[in-house]
């Protein structure tokens, strides 16, 4: 046990090891990587393309409400939806997802 004493002190006297995420130090993220998730409602034909090719189901197309479901909690940002979707309705943002306190899904509603 007393072997272990340098190892607490060193800790207890040096700075963190990790980042304080996301409170400091944000840093700008790499190229390619792959961020949030956003609909473009005006290009959106609720084909459903995106909801049929999405691994993680993370994504739900009503057609008689008109409205989109997203969950980003389920979603693994992998952006096979973005590929399918034809009229170029989704886009990925290139910065992190801010974390959350409570999952919520993201319900989007296309007009008529």
């Amino acid at each position: 046990m007393a072997w272990m004493f340098p190892t607490i002190i060193k800790n207890l006297f040096s700075r963190p090891a990790t980042r304080r995420y996301p409170f400091k130090d944000i840093r700008e993220p790499f190229p390619g990587y792959r961020g949030k998730i956003y609909w473009d409602v005006s290009k959106c034909d609720l084909c459903g393309d995106c909801a049929r090719v999405c691994p993680a189901e993370a994504i739900e197309v009503s057609l008689e409400n008109r409205q989109i479901k997203y969950d980003p909690f389920k979603c693994i940002y992998c952006g096979t939806c973005m590929q399918t979707c034809l009229p170029m309705a989704i886009s990925q943002d290139k910065y992190y997802t801010k974390p959350a306190a409570a999952k919520a899904v993201e319900t989007i509603s296309v007009p008529v």
